[in-house]
């Protein structure tokens, strides 16, 4: 198997726009709820990459780099960083753009740690 070509693969992209119903009384995103977004595309990504069953064992350091404010649109894209015999860590990041306009910024950074698991939620190797 090509790790290289399995990273590209298992890249993962979602959009979201950020409604009412996600934000504080600061008019910005929850951190709860970004985090929430994150782990799930890092889970995506990790499934992909190995197409086994994975759960998320730790993050590592969640870097908020700006705040996401209501109504503007949020890409997460998820990468994997590094590959382990059992463990993956996968990296996600939520860009921020402005609906009428082009810019776009780098508004939260993270890690996520994931083991690849039988049924019975025993570690098994990544790949056979």
């Amino acid at each position: 198997m090509d790790i290289q070509k399995q990273k590209i693969k298992a890249e993962t992209r979602q959009v979201k726009v950020v409604f009412k119903n996600l934000i504080n009384d600061h008019n910005t995103l929850f951190g709860g709820i970004a985090l929430q977004w994150m782990d799930e595309v890092a889970y995506i990504t990790a499934t992909r990459f190995c197409r086994k069953k994975v759960v998320t064992i730790s993050t590592g350091k969640i870097n908020f780099k700006k705040p996401i404010p209501y109504g503007t649109i949020a890409e997460l894209i998820g990468s994997v960083e590094k590959a382990g015999t059992v463990k993956l860590e996968i990296n996600v990041k939520i860009f921020i753009e402005e609906k009428y306009s082009e810019n776009r910024e780098l508004a939260v950074e993270g890690n996520f740690i994931f083991a690849a698991v039988d049924d019975n939620n025993l570690p098994v190797k990544l790949f056979d």
